[in-house]
């Protein structure tokens, strides 16, 4: 089901959608249990007096299924039970919506439907309204659907929980957020729950929390994150400040934000005020808990902080500023100088900083950089080689792309920007000795990175031919360097992908003659 659920996100990566990975999963084999005699249908309006799209009528509780894109996984997952009186459901501003940004960050998200009261008309806002003036009367009605919808909240996260593997999933790190409605049922599953369905966190959003009586606070609660409006309309944030209490007073994990303004059901509506933002507040309390943390960081993620790259994808996913400064005070190669430059990842940049003589002694320049990928790479072509002006290219590129640095590897796509940055050589002049991939048994930062080996040989088959085809030289490190498992043995790489000396000294002399051919051509 994962290989299934992943090829689809790759096919919308490289297709250039912008949709997200939905699945609709039935809570229960059949008729939910207590609403057996439920005949209606659910339904959706969006003529209604709120003139939002909500959903009402739900009696077969439904999952959707949010699932971030594999590199930003953290293995944290959220059930989000969006609010409307337990009669709708805004399933946009407190559903959907806020399933993507949880994607954005790295964490899986589960729209919750679960079980509301009837609605006899087509407007169930316009249904709802007058009920709102008494709400002894609305808790009344609402009661036997309360319970239904708080075991539907359970039975989601027994079904994450015992899908966890197959979803990507941690089964320790799964939670339960709501608004309104939604937030009194993210209450209820955090009052009283077995091991199964216990809620990792909690993140009851302006709840209703008088409809449980007094708040008794389970002996191993888990942490809540709550958040109201002081100037709620329906006067629930003394609700959230008094759940915040029991859970302090009960010396639990808690962490209340109560804003100035905002009213009741802000949801992710912009009113540009400052609860535009609560949902990052959220994000910085999950970090906190040590709940965004990737499951396969990257080279870059292991190297630099969160912070600062960031900063790289805000202002310089290829990191053109590396060597910059180095650019600018190269002078303009001799009539005689045969510049060379080695374009690639951290193999390279490692080769420069273990055998320095290698390259002082051969007007060769490193332009490598720890983690990148082909794309990012021909991002920085022009100026980390063609503005170098060398006569030739070392290119060695595509072990990241393999580990999927930055994004699911597509072999078609890799040898794409290869292509790209050979045909930008060409046209400037510069000949290009194309190296092939480095052995690797196995990734150590993404060891669940599949095949690696064949994966590894069938792109070096593809860049051998696509050299063959067209007049470059091909440098085979690969062959020269693979042990028995299409590896590298600890010799000559101490990690299995990143040479050592000796690794370094094997492959001197491989480039040196691939040089000297392509200085011929």
């Amino acid at each position: 089901m994962k290989s299934a659920i992943y090829a689809l996100i790759a096919l919308l990566t490289l297709t250039g959608a912008t949709g997200y990975t939905q699945q609709v999963i039935q809570l229960y084999n059949g008729k939910a249990p207590g609403s057996e005699s439920w005949t209606w249908g659910e339904k959706e309006s969006v003529n209604n007096t709120f003139k939002t799209r909500t959903v009402y009528n739900v009696s077969q509780p439904t999952l959707t299924v949010y699932l971030p894109k594999p590199e930003l996984a953290t293995g944290t997952a959220v059930i989000v039970a969006p609010g409307g009186a337990f009669h709708i459901l805004s399933i946009d501003s407190e559903g959907i919506e806020v399933a993507k940004w949880l994607n954005s960050k790295g964490v899986a998200a589960f729209v919750l439907k679960y079980r509301l009261v009837r609605s006899v008309t087509d407007d169930p806002v316009a249904e709802l309204m007058p009920k709102m003036r008494d709400f002894k009367k609305l808790d009344e009605e609402n009661a036997p659907v309360v319970e239904m919808a708080v075991a539907d909240g359970k039975k989601a996260i027994e079904y994450v929980r015992t899908h966890a593997k197959e979803l990507d999933i941690l089964p320790n790190q799964i939670g339960i957020m709501g608004f309104s409605a939604g937030g009194a049922l993210t209450l209820g599953v955090g009052l009283s729950y077995t091991p199964a369905n216990r809620p990792d966190f909690i993140a009851p959003i302006y709840p209703k929390t008088d409809i449980f009586g007094e708040i008794k606070v389970p002996a191993d609660a888990p942490p809540a994150w709550i958040c109201a409006a002081s100037d709620d309309q329906l006067g629930f944030a003394p609700h959230a400040t008094a759940l915040y209490d029991a859970w302090i007073a009960a010396k639990k994990i808690a962490e209340l934000h109560i804003y100035q303004k905002g009213g009741h059901g802000f949801g992710m509506n912009k009113q540009k005020i400052p609860t535009d933002t609560w949902y990052e507040r959220f994000g910085d309390w999950m970090k906190l808990q040590g709940y965004l943390k990737k499951l396969r960081p990257s080279a870059l993620d292991l190297k630099y902080s969160e912070e600062q790259i960031a900063s790289f994808q805000r202002n310089d996913w290829a990191y053109l500023s590396r060597y910059a400064d180095a650019n600018k005070k190269l002078p303009s190669p001799k009539a005689d100088e045969n510049r060379v430059v080695f374009l690639g990842n951290s193999i390279t940049e490692g080769w420069v900083n273990k055998q320095p003589e290698f390259f002082a002694k051969g007007n060769y320049i490193g332009r490598g950089i720890s983690g990148q990928t082909s794309p990012q790479a021909l991002l920085r072509f022009r100026p980390d080689v063609v503005e170098l002006k060398p006569k030739v290219v070392v290119i060695n590129i595509g072990i990241n792309d393999i580990a999927e640095n930055t994004g699911p590897y597509n072999p078609e796509f890799t040898l794409g920007n290869i292509a790209s940055m050979v045909e930008i050589a060409k046209a400037n002049q510069i000949k290009v000795v194309l190296a092939s991939v480095h052995p690797a048994f196995e990734f150590p930062w993404r060891k669940e990175i599949a095949d690696v080996p064949n994966k590894i040989i069938q792109l070096n088959e593809q860049l051998k031919a696509y050299a063959q085809k067209n007049g470059l030289v091909y440098l085979d490190y690969h062959g020269a360097m693979k042990d028995g498992r299409n590896g590298m043995s600890p010799e000559i790489a101490g990690d299995g992908v990143h040479p050592t000396l000796a690794g370094y000294q094997i492959m001197a002399p491989l480039a040196e003659k691939a040089i000297a051919e392509a200085l011929k051509k």
